[in-house]
């Protein structure tokens, strides 16, 4: 059974890659968390050579392919159709071999073999039909919902205040959805993960704290009655000779939902990258859960690369999701093996389908809230496809105090755990805040673009017990603001407020102030920084950091159908990046490819 299954997972990514066959189909499938069947055939086969069946998965050495059809669970019935991945239970083939006639690809299987139906692996589960033995895929993605900000007036509201948000997940998850060639589900875009994927040239700190803080002003590019406001931070880098020592928990998902090669083989590929960079000073320990928890290593040097490697190379998948176990163990390990002044910190690595014990997000994100006592922090790797449950990893790595991304292949993992590894795994800066308070006499409104879920009550940010994001080494933080000066000619709510008035303290060039509060990693008690921004700091030519910041944005937006979008379009994005040459960066580069795929489709 399991290298059948592992056998029609390889023919899917081919069938996926050669565009045949999407995880995202238009129409047919719903890539929002409600979940679909849909039903593919696979006909036009002009040119078909061959095909390796083996594990790997070879391509096979060429073939010409009409588009795809996709018809309803009734006509595939009617028709009887014995095509795409589809087992006709009456062929007489070996167990496993791949057929081509009449231009119709399928696995042919023989009479007495049996798919156990309502068995879910990565979305597909075998249905009996009519003599026909067919995968029926369900989307069982899960997206929290999000309601975009809209224009606040500064009469009514004159501070904005949230908390920062360095994870990168929503960009690279909806990287995947784009090239695997479907439609992109609103949902799984936030917009400040599409801003932060990226590095940005602010300057190193000069003082003692931990960041430095740049601010830039210009005309926004998508609505000519607006300007665009970049607040950006950046935080000191390590050298990785002079950083903490590790105390790391791999907490592995193991459970049958992470069968595929886009899963757990991806999981144990991305933490065998990491261990290559461990040294004899930090210490490693390994917990998988399935049905149940298992510690698979307790903590082992990091100059025992082997032994770890080996460790995490024996996995393999199968049984139900204990994921409650799973955190409790990790955590005791982790405080067990704590390292003092040290790095401490439980790496989830899931695709978030947690289904035995606490399961929901509330449930979850109380347990891990209660965790992070124990000043040990939580980062989260999601992975697959079809059956991510984006928001639980969201939430958890929000209130375990680290950082959630999204793991779509071997360069990400390289990206997030090896080149990115300061700033994903050392925290410089805890419960970072920023409030903007906007000055009436210069501003009537504005629109904080994303962190919808990051939004904060203006007297949480002076109260050190409210949580808030961590920073990393190295990473920097960019928020935009669109901004309406008094005479512009976009329509502000007008503020319900009988004694308001239009007062001004201080100086009456300023259109705002930018203010953070932090702390350090082991602190509890914050300390502010306040950033006044004057007309002084605007600029007709947008700078090259807020160009790209202003396009990533607009991407967003356009993905999203934002009804704040105005011109915005593809188009208009490859015009703005188009002078700026940002081919010396290979992830700015595929975000310019993925727009003009994008720009292609028509958004």
């Amino acid at each position: 059974m399991k290298n059948r299954r592992r056998f029609v997972c390889s023919v899917m990514a081919i069938l996926i890659t050669s565009g045949m066959l999407s995880a995202c189909s238009s129409g047919a499938m719903d890539s929002g968390s409600s979940g679909g069947a849909y039903y593919e055939t696979t006909r036009g086969y002009d040119n078909y050579d061959s095909y390796d069946g083996d594990a790997g998965g070879a391509a096979a050495d060429s073939y010409d392919y009409a588009p795809q059809e996709t018809i309803s669970e009734s006509e595939y019935v009617q028709q009887g159709n014995n095509s795409g991945i589809l087992q006709h239970a009456d062929a007489g083939a070996s167990k496993g071999s791949t057929t081509v006639d009449g231009g119709i690809v399928g696995l042919e299987i023989n009479a007495d073999d049996t798919y156990p139906t309502g068995e879910v692996s990565d979305g597909w589960t075998w249905t009996e039909a009519k003599g026909y033995s067919y995968q029926e895929y369900f989307n069982t993605e899960e997206y929290s919902s999000i309601i975009e900000s809209g224009y606040k007036s500064v009469a009514a509201n004159p501070l904005s205040t949230f908390s920062v948000d360095v994870d990168t997940a929503s960009y690279a998850n909806v990287r995947r959805m784009i090239e695997y060639g479907g439609n992109v589900n609103p949902e799984a875009v936030r917009i400040e993960e599409f801003i932060n994927y990226f590095d940005y040239s602010y300057p190193q700190p000069t003082t003692d704290d931990p960041f430095s803080v740049t601010t830039e002003l210009s005309d926004c590019p998508w609505n000519s009655e607006t300007k665009l406001l970049l607040v950006g931070l950046k935080a000191e880098e390590i050298q990785r000779e002079e950083r903490e020592p590790l105390n790391l928990v791999f907490l592995i998902d193991v459970s049958g939902s992470m069968f595929s090669d886009d899963k757990l083989p991806l999981v144990q590929k991305a933490f065998t990258m990491l261990t290559d960079t461990l040294t004899e000073d930090d210490r490693i320990s390994i917990v998988t859960y399935a049905g149940k928890e298992k510690v698979v290593l307790k903590g082992t040097s990091g100059e025992d690369k082997e032994k770890i490697k080996k460790a995490i190379n024996s996995l393999e998948a199968g049984g139900s999701t204990y994921g409650e176990a799973g955190i409790n163990r990790a955590y005791e390990l982790a405080e067990k093996y704590f390292i003092k002044n040290g790095n401490n910190r439980v790496i989830l690595a899931t695709d978030g389908d947690l289904n035995v014990g606490l399961s929901s997000e509330e449930e979850l994100t109380k347990l891990i809230e209660e965790k992070r006592e124990s000043g040990v922090f939580l980062s989260v790797l999601g992975f697959g496809t079809g059956n991510i449950k984006d928001n639980r990893m969201e939430a958890l790595a929000d209130h375990g105090n680290g950082n959630y991304s999204y793991i779509d292949s071997e360069l990400e993992a390289k990206k997030v755990l090896v080149e990115e590894m300061s700033g994903t795994l050392y925290t410089v800066a805890k419960d970072v805040k920023i409030q903007v308070e906007f000055n009436p006499a210069n501003i009537s409104g504005y629109r904080l673009i994303g962190y919808e879920n990051r939004a904060l009550a203006d007297e949480d940010f002076a109260d050190d017990t409210k949580d808030a994001g961590e920073i990393g080494a190295g990473h920097t933080v960019t928020a935009l603001y669109e901004i309406v000066p008094n005479d512009s000619g976009t329509s502000i709510p007008e503020a319900e407020l009988k004694y308001q008035q239009n007062t001004v303290t201080g100086n009456k060039n300023e259109l705002l102030t930018v203010s953070l509060r932090y702390k350090q990693p082991d602190g509890d008690t914050s300390k502010l920084l306040a950033v006044p921004v004057t007309m002084e700091s605007y600029t007709k030519k947008m700078p090259a950091n807020m160009t790209f910041a202003a396009a990533a944005a607009e991407f967003g937006m356009v993905l999203r159908g934002s009804e704040y979008r105005g011109t915005a379009s593809c188009g208009q994005i490859l015009e703005m990046l188009e002078a700026n040459g940002y081919e010396s960066d290979e992830y700015k580069s595929e975000f310019v490819y993925l727009v003009r795929t994008m720009d292609r489709r028509g958004y």
